[in-house]
C-alpha cells in the first residue's frame, strides 16, 4: 500500500537508482541485499544503501523491516528528511504506535510539525493498523448475511436490521479510514489559501512537515494546516497513503 509522487523525492535527500543495473536477476538481487544487510550490521550504512534503494525504487519491494532499516541508516548519516520519509513508508505499511513514536521525536529534534504525541494519535494509529483486516471481515459478514437473508426469504425487519448494519458499514469506511499525508520536499514550499500562485500566502514550510491530504486540484494539495485548508504544489510535496 504504498502510493508516492516520486518527483519531488529528491528533497528528501533521496537520489533515485539508475534505469540501468546490473542486480536485475532475483538470484543477484538477493545476494546484494544479503551482502547490504552484512554492511549495515557492521555499520556500514552509506554502503549499505544502494542495494536497498534498489529493493525499493526499482523492485518496489519493501517491507517494514527493510524501510525501518533504511530509515535507521539515514539516520545515522544525518540524513533526517530521508529517514522521515523511509519512517513514514513502513508506518503506510504497516501502522504501529512505535514507529510513529519514532517519527514524532526525530521531528521534535527538527521542529517539524505534523507528528502530535496525544493518545488521540496513538488510537489513531492502533485504529489504522486493524483497518483493513477489520474491514474484510465486515464486509465478508455483509456478504454472507444478504446471501442467507434471500435464501430465508426473510421479513422486512430483518432487512430493515440489515440496512442498519450497512449503515454502520458505511460509517466504518467513511470516519475510520486511513487519510493519506505528505512529506515537504522543497525548502520554502509555499502554503496558500487557494490553489493558485496568485493566492494569498499563509505560511512557509519546511523540509520534512508532515500535512494531512484532503485532495487535489489540478497541481496544488488541499492540506490540513493548523486546523484551517491550505494548497501546496504537488512538486513540493511526497504524499505517503
Amino acid at each position: 500500500m504504498l502510493a508516492l509522487i516520486l518527483l519531488p523525492v529528491w528533497g528528501l535527500g533521496e537520489n533515485l537508482p539508475e534505469e540501468k543495473t546490473s542486480l536485475n536477476s532475483p538470484a543477484r538481487l538477493s545476494q546484494a541485499l544479503r551482502q547490504a544487510d552484512s554492511l549495515f550490521a557492521a555499520g556500514q550504512y552509506a554502503a549499505a544503501m544502494p542495494p536497498y534503494k534498489q529493493q525499493v525504487w526499482q523492485q518496489r519491494r519493501a517491507s517494514p523491516e527493510l524501510l525501518l532499516k533504511m530509515a535507521y541508516a539515514q539516520q545515522q548519516l544525518g540524513h533526517y528528511p530521508a529517514a522521515l520519509l523511509y519512517l513514514s513508508l513502513a508506518q503506510a505499511r504497516e501502522p504501529r504506535v512505535r514507529t510513529w513514536r519514532q517519527l514524532a521525536a526525530l521531528a521534535a529534534q527538527h521542529r517539524l510539525v505534523g507528528y502530535p504525541v496525544t493518545w488521540q494519535q496513538e488510537l489513531r494509529v492502533q485504529v489504522q493498523r486493524y483497518y483493513y483486516p477489520g474491514l474484510q471481515v465486515l464486509l465478508a459478514i455483509a456478504v454472507a448475511s444478504a446471501i442467507w437473508l434471500l435464501w430465508r426469504r426473510a421479513s422486512r425487519s430483518t432487512w430493515l436490521g440489515f440496512g442498519v448494519y450497512t449503515g454502520l458499514l458505511g460509517i466504518y469506511l467513511h470516519l475510520l479510514r486511513p487519510q493519506p499525508a505528505g512529506l515537504v520536499a522543497r525548502a520554502g514550499a509555499a502554503l496558500m489559501a487557494g490553489p493558485s500562485a496568485g493566492a494569498p500566502w499563509l505560511s512557509t514550510a519546511a523540509i520534512g512537515d508532515r500535512l494531512l491530504v484532503l485532495g487535489r486540484e489540478d497541481i496544488w494539495y488541499r492540506v490540513e494546516w493548523q486546523q484551517r485548508v491550505a494548497f501546496v504544489r504537488e512538486a513540493d510535496l511526497v504524499v505517503v497513503d
